[in-house]
């Protein structure tokens, strides 16, 4: 039941199970152990290692369905991961056992169909302990590289948001079958009805983990990531400005005055007919100065020259992108 309340750090931890209970499957996941008599939300995620923020974004969330954490970099990521990897462990070790046993119990052996809704929950366990292993194999490793400064070209969180797929249909059709066609005796109807119900729970929470990892662990990988690229090409522009060029080779006057003319944006045929030589020329002299260079790219020109002070553009960081930007899309285009 949705308790319409934005929950803060000052609250008592107490209150809010007392609001919902399901709270309490939360706590275990986020690692938090009972027994924090009257202490507030922040006091109880302190005396733990967990960060309240976090605890607070997926609390308010999957109690009340806010989503508007107004600062994703205040999100933990390893916090994060840790409730989705305790979720994983609590449903796959504890709770898919559990609701078998309690189906087979309820359930006459010797019944064909009986049989059949043993297998259908077989087969929707495996599905789902597939789905949750690929998280722990490939997702969470991946996460953890990026937390590391690691960048992978390969893999991205895009991949697992496409195929994060809902796989309760088989759950679904399971409660079906067994309401609508599942003859029983008075004893293994009440055993029935009592696993109904915690498959129905079973399946809230599933729904549950699901919703928290498209609305908020995705967003916040896609805001690690793009946190990363930009740390990274920081990186780039801070080696290529702090790195002497090669003395080895001495550019000439003329290449000198190519590499302007590239800053500038111009075409082959542009910085030809600027310097009044051929077009052939022009890519000749293009040639050595990227043998001696060892610079390939407009955009590696662009900070070159503004590094040896052959344009007058400043030191800002920002218009070497800018005017990168503007050569590259230029002689994209020639």
């Amino acid at each position: 039941m949705k308790n319409h309340k934005m929950y803060e750090a000052d609250d008592k931890m107490i209150s809010l199970i007392s609001d919902n209970y399901d709270l309490l499957q939360a706590l275990g996941s986020f690692g938090i152990n009972l027994g924090f008599g009257d202490k507030t939300v922040r006091e109880v995620c302190d005396s733990q290692n967990v960060d309240t923020y976090t605890f607070l974004s997926i609390v308010n969330f999957t109690m009340n369905g806010y989503k508007d954490y107004d600062d994703a970099d205040r999100l933990s990521i390893p916090t994060l991961v840790k409730y989705l990897k305790a979720f994983h462990t609590y449903y796959l070790d504890f709770q898919l056992p559990f609701i078998r046993k309690k189906l087979v119990d309820s359930l006459d052996e010797n019944d064909n169909l009986a049989r059949l809704i043993l297998k259908l929950y077989d087969e929707y366990s495996h599905d789902i302990r597939n789905h949750m292993q690929y998280e722990e194999k490939t997702v969470f490793p991946y996460v953890d590289s990026l937390l590391a400064g690691q960048t992978n070209s390969n893999y991205d969180i895009e991949t697992f948001s496409k195929h994060h797929k809902q796989t309760d249909v088989k759950l679904h059709e399971l409660k079906n079958i067994i309401i609508k066609y599942l003859p029983s005796d008075a004893h293994r109807n009440s055993q029935l009805t009592a696993t109904l119900y915690d498959i129905y729970r079973c399946e809230d929470w599933l729904d549950q983990h699901a919703n928290v990892e498209d609305e908020i662990f995705i967003p916040a990988i896609r805001h690690l990531e793009m946190k990363s690229k930009q740390n990274d090409v920081s990186v780039k522009i801070s080696s290529m400005l702090s790195k002497q060029p090669d003395m080895g080779e001495t550019l000439s006057d003329r290449e000198k005055d190519v590499i302007i003319c590239v800053v500038q944006g111009m075409t082959n045929k542009e910085i030809a007919n600027h310097l009044c030589i051929s077009t052939n020329t022009v890519i000749t002299h293009r040639r050595n100065i990227a043998r001696k260079l060892q610079i390939h790219s407009p955009a590696g020109l662009t900070i070159y020259a503004i590094v040896n002070n052959l344009v007058d553009i400043g030191k800002s960081v920002v218009n070497v992108v800018f005017i990168s930007q503007v050569t590259l899309t230029r002689h994209n285009l020639k």
